[in-house]
């Protein structure tokens, strides 16, 4: 690994490390671009706030799915075989969505494929990933690594975000049908795949823990810790689910009736935001605790959420969820950080498995209820319901947690 590789890492961060750190910011930048215009295109379709919600759903509950199959037989499986495989599905979903117009196809392609339509990692990638990235790095730096794998992701995904209003500017500048560029899109992302895929095939690192072991439950140790986690993510989750990007992207439209490049460019604030935010996790994670920087960093993000939806206009509603990205993923690198310190090594994948699936499962209800309420009323009760929500999750896990110390933060460390 050259210099400058170490200073965007850590320095005991591998060369594999750095080639995971790559994948995750060329995902990001793909669930960016479509994420946010997706509610749209969608509409172009001719389909009504319900049935938007409903595919965003479908999304949600397939990637749940399909994530935590793969998370229970990760340590009896090959991490290349899952990964390679992912970028193909990958690959699948774009050419997918680029073909199919009809609402029961587009459900079916949304709940078998990977497509993410909200600004965190919810895919078949992230246990695999997180469980490997977990063993290419000390200790001591592991909140560090896994705050610049988040950043990756997250300021890629800005990009992607603000990228979105190309296929609206390309049809409007051009005189091309808008639903065909949109179509386009979906098509970079079956492109981003193949070059994920081709950056897999470098990994050197490829054995899991207990990869070629013998035959185990995926949780042994760790099963109680991992449960009771997983209940409280699933709540942070599913409020999170009606304040995914694309319900925000179908509220700025419907409330005030906000054009979708200016849309983009809001989200490509947002998430710029959020990316440069999990910088400061480590510094606080190592000041003050895991779980105290996951709990005091969230609360003023969701107080936000809530209060952008009384606001009169755009102009503060977008301020309001701009304050809310500027705090909302402190926890991120946090978060995975203490699932990986508290749980075996062998067992990390399933651990990364079970506790992001309510990244999507738990949240996969939510879309369509936001849809529901949005269909009633242009008011931001999705935001008020979710930002409710997680403030509960927030209290719940310094509650429960707070004396549950990783190794490294113990006295004796």
């Amino acid at each position: 690994m050259g210099p400058t590789q170490k200073m965007l890492l850590t320095r005991s961060a591998t060369p594999d490390a750095g080639r995971l750190v790559f994948t995750r910011a060329l995902r990001g930048f793909a669930d960016g671009f479509v994420s946010v215009y997706l509610a749209e295109y969608l509409q172009l379709l001719g389909f009504s706030a319900i049935q938007v919600g409903a595919i965003v759903t479908s999304t949600l509950v397939g990637s749940a799915a399909l994530t935590l199959a793969v998370g229970l037989v990760a340590h009896r499986l090959s991490p290349r075989r899952v990964l390679l495989g992912a970028a193909s599905l990958m690959l699948a979903t774009g050419i997918g969505f680029a073909l199919v117009s009809g609402f029961w196809p587009l459900v079916l392609i949304g709940f078998a494929g990977t497509l993410n339509p909200s600004s965190g990692d919810v895919s078949v990638f992230l246990p695999t990933e997180q469980a490997v990235l977990s063993g290419e790095v000390a200790a001591a730096e592991r909140t560090t690594l896994f705050a610049r794998y988040s950043l990756g992701g997250a300021l890629f995904g800005a990009f992607g975000a603000l990228a979105s209003g190309l296929p609206e500017i390309a049809a409007k500048r051009f005189g091309l049908d808008q639903i065909h560029t949109f179509r386009a899109g979906f098509v970079l992302y079956g492109i981003v795949a193949v070059v994920i895929g081709a950056s897999y095939l470098g990994l050197t690192h490829w054995e899991s823990p207990s990869a070629g072991g013998p035959a185990r439950r995926a949780l042994r140790q760790s099963r109680s810790i991992v449960f009771r986690l997983t209940a409280l993510f699933s709540l942070d989750s599913f409020g999170g689910g009606f304040a995914i990007d694309s319900m925000l992207a179908l509220w700025l439209l419907l409330r005030f009736d906000l054009p979708l490049p200016v849309a983009g460019s809001v989200f490509f604030a947002s998430r710029t935001l959020s990316a440069f935010s999990q910088l400061v996790s480590p510094r606080l994670a190592a000041r003050f605790g895991l779980i105290e920087t996951m709990v005091f960093t969230h609360i003023p993000a969701n107080v936000f959420l809530v209060t952008a939806a009384f606001m009169p206009n755009a102009k503060l509603a977008v301020t309001f969820l701009l304050l809310r990205m500027a705090f909302s993923s402190m926890d991120v690198p946090a978060r995975q950080s203490y699932v990986m310190a508290v749980v075996p090594p062998e067992e990390r994948a399933a651990a990364a498995s079970v506790t992001s699936v309510p990244r999507s499962l738990a949240a996969a209800l939510a879309p369509f209820l936001a849809g529901a309420l949005l269909q009633r009323s242009a008011f931001g009760w999705p935001l008020v319901v979710g930002g409710l929500l997680k403030l509960a999750y927030d209290l719940l896990l310094l509650a429960l947690f707070r004396r549950v110390r990783p190794a490294h933060e113990s006295p004796a460390a």
